[in-house]
């Protein structure tokens, strides 16, 4: 079984998935390692962390599909990628759907803002036309070659448009082949609860802790109705805080050795990533190393 395959088996059997963010290799292996059945490879984190920019459409497809085959390269659970707008017009999203799927992701999700887009927790979001959207789901659809890759359809309508336009692209999107939706920016429970039940395909919340939806935990968001929960920037913000913590620790007193039992021994780190296993493997081989 693929990881497309299993991620396939996820949806249809019962339970929430939670899929954490990562921006690198190093925090998709620590998601692993701590048990989760999927991760999700950010756009926002891979921006700001890997690339140093805002998430404002500034880094390319290129470079989020590279991002995405070194983390799958690595974990042996799915990858939900993120794919923007599909980077482009209907034969542009045909590419990043193709490019994808070969990277080895197990889903991604496509969204309806016009390009550039921008994070869907911050104002100032614009959409495409409905009809836009439908043509690229479609072609979205003919593009991939594994019928369970899944397509997971993302809109950022409530916080442009209305309820109902959003309601309505969402059937639209479903009868353009969508397998999931995803509806950015939910603002209230109302909304929460409203939503989760209206469609016959599973739904992602995107658990954002300084965003504009509600904090539900995943027991409450299983119970509403959702499938899937991201949380894209958990690690991202928490880093940001820790390490600009540290550095400022260090200008000030010029040693860090005060804060050594916060720290993992540097065994530990490389433990993450698989050291010992290594090692083990390279004494089957070079038994008189």
């Amino acid at each position: 079984m693929n990881q497309k395959q299993r991620f396939k088996t996820l949806l249809e059997t019962p339970g929430i998935i939670a899929a954490p963010g990562a921006y690198d290799c190093l925090t998709a292996k620590i998601i692993e390692n701590s048990g989760f059945s999927a991760v999700y490879m950010t756009g926002a984190g891979t921006s700001v962390a890997k690339y140093g920019y805002p998430d404002l459409a500034l880094t390319t497809a290129t470079e989020m599909i590279s991002s995405a085959r070194d983390i799958c390269s690595i974990v042996d659970i799915p990858v939900i990628a993120d794919a923007d707008t599909g980077y482009g017009g209907i034969l542009n999203v045909q590419r990043t759907i193709r490019d994808y799927e070969r990277s080895g992701v197990a889903a991604v999700h496509l969204e309806d803002q016009e390009f550039p887009k921008r994070c869907g927790h911050l104002d100032g979001k614009q959409v495409i036309e409905t009809s836009d959207m439908v043509s690229k789901i479609k072609a979205a659809v003919d593009a991939r070659d594994d019928p369970n890759f899944t397509l997971i359809v993302r809109t950022d309508a409530l916080a442009v448009t209305s309820w109902d336009d959003t309601i309505d692209r969402c059937w639209q999107y479903i009868d353009a082949g969508a397998d999931a939706l995803f509806v950015e920016a939910l603002r209230s429970r109302h909304e929460v609860e409203a939503i989760a039940k209206l469609f016959p395909v599973p739904m992602l919340y995107n658990f954002v802790e300084t965003g504009k939806s509600p904090l539900y935990n995943i027991v409450e968001l299983e119970d509403i109705g959702f499938k899937i929960v991201i949380y894209p920037v958990s690690a991202l913000l928490t880093v940001c805080n820790v390490v600009s913590n540290v550095m400022n620790e260090l200008k000030q007193f010029g040693s860090t050795g005060h804060l050594v039992e916060n720290m993992l021994a540097v065994s530990e780190a490389f433990d993450m990533v698989g050291l010992s296993d290594m090692l083990q493997t390279s004494e089957i081989y070079n038994p008189q190393a």
